[in-house]
Order: structure tokens, then sequence, then C-alpha cells
């Protein structure tokens, strides 16, 4: 992420409550532009860049699938979330086949979207990730494409998945890589026996970069993974 804000596009047709989201979200440090429609939200994404959207369901002139509809024809990529009063598995199925990251129903605490939020850009950091070639790690530099690490002149293959899994981790650098992100995106399905999996990989990584001992991958009880590190520059 650069130094820029992330920039929300936010519609809510309940001032009130429009107006606390917004403020809410400034206060954590985003760029966040409130439209109250439909129709006005459609037109403030012809006319600007936003890194994600937060669109309510039920709203006037233009509902909020029908809305992410439209976004989603001129940017298939943008993250979308709905809320909504509605919480039938039908309005649910039909958010996520408009290509919705997430959904969270009303009444919900602010501090549940902000985690949602965050929890999608960091997962939208872990795939840009993926173009990243080379990581500086501490004193180790990590090829991804070539799936080497070196240190100090020696350097080491890894296997697909370790270096999948280091990927993921340098992405998230000194931030919380989640559990069932990472099982998901290198293993597709987060089982038990995948996590068990997971986890042997996790210390396999561990033993690679002891040798610095200013990296470190630390648990987060409950979430998932943070990669310690006092240098990562991307190359």
């Amino acid at each position: 992420m650069t130094d820029e804000k992330v920039k929300i596009l936010l519609c809510e047709d309940d001032e009130n409550l429009g107006m606390l989201l917004r403020e809410y979200l400034i206060t954590k440090g985003y760029d966040a532009d409130l439209q109250p429609d439909g129709e006005a939200g459609y037109k403030a994404f012809s006319r600007n860049k936003y890194d994600l959207c937060v669109f309510d369901v039920m709203m006037p002139k233009k509902d909020g699938f029908a809305l992410a509809a439209d976004v989603r024809a001129m940017n298939s990529e943008v993250p979308i979330v709905f809320l909504t009063a509605k919480s039938m598995k039908e309005d649910i199925l039909q958010g996520f086949k408009l290509g919705a990251d997430d959904y969270l129903s009303k009444p919900f605490s602010m501090e549940e979207l902000l985690y949602r939020i965050e929890s999608i850009l960091r997962r939208v950091k872990g795939k840009k990730a993926k173009d990243i070639i080379t990581y500086n790690i501490g004193e180790f530099v990590f090829d991804a494409q070539k799936q080497v690490l070196v240190h100090n002149g020696d350097t080491k293959k890894l296997t697909t998945k370790e270096s999948e899994l280091l990927n993921l981790l340098a992405a998230n650098a000194n931030s919380i890589l989640e559990r069932n992100f990472a099982l998901k995106t290198i293993w597709v399905d987060d089982n038990y026996f995948n996590a068990r999996s997971m986890d042997v990989y996790i210390t396999k990584l561990r033993k690679l970069l002891k040798d610095d001992q200013n990296v470190a991958i630390i648990n987060i009880h409950g979430k998932g993974y943070k990669l310690i590190t006092p240098q990562l520059k991307e190359d």
C-alpha cells in the first residue's frame, strides 16, 4: 500500500447511519465518499477511482444489487461489501453471485465493518503480491518466482507450498495473515487436514528464517500469523 488513503465509496440512504459510518471511517484513516442512493453512487463511481465499495441493498432509484452489477461492468475487481436489513439466504446468495466480497446484516457494529474492510484489503494486497518477484526480508532475499531464499550467499530452494506461503506472509509483513484466507488461497479448502498441513509448513519456514534473529513468524491466536521483519522491500 502507498501513503495515499484508501478511498471508499459508501452508498447508504439512511442519512444518520451514512454520516456515522462516513465519520467513523474517516477517523480510522480512510477517505470515505458518502452517496444517498444507487444512482448517485453509480455517477460517483463513474467519475472517481475507489479501492472498495460499501453498498446498502435497499436504496431508492437504484438498489445495491443493481448498483453492484453496474459497477462490476466497469470494474470486475473492486471489492464490494453489502449492508442490508435482509437476512434471507436467497438475498445473500444473490449478493455473492454479483461478486460481493462480504455481507453484513443490520444491525452491525462499526468495528465489525472496519474489521471486514481491513480483511478484504489485506486479501487484495495478497493477490497483488503475485506480481512482486523479490522481497528483502531482514537479511534474507526471497525470490518468489524462482522459489529460492538467499541468506549471506547461501541459497535454499523452497517447495511450491513453502514459496506460496512465504509470499503471502511477506505481502502482509508486520500485519496479520488470516489463517482461513491462507488456507483457501493455497490449499483451496480450509478443512482440518489442510490446516494441519499448513502448520507443518509454518514450522518449516520458521526454521528457514531462524538465522536472522530479527525475523520471526508468530501466531496470532484465533486469527492467523504475522511475519515480523524490521525491513521488507519489494523489487
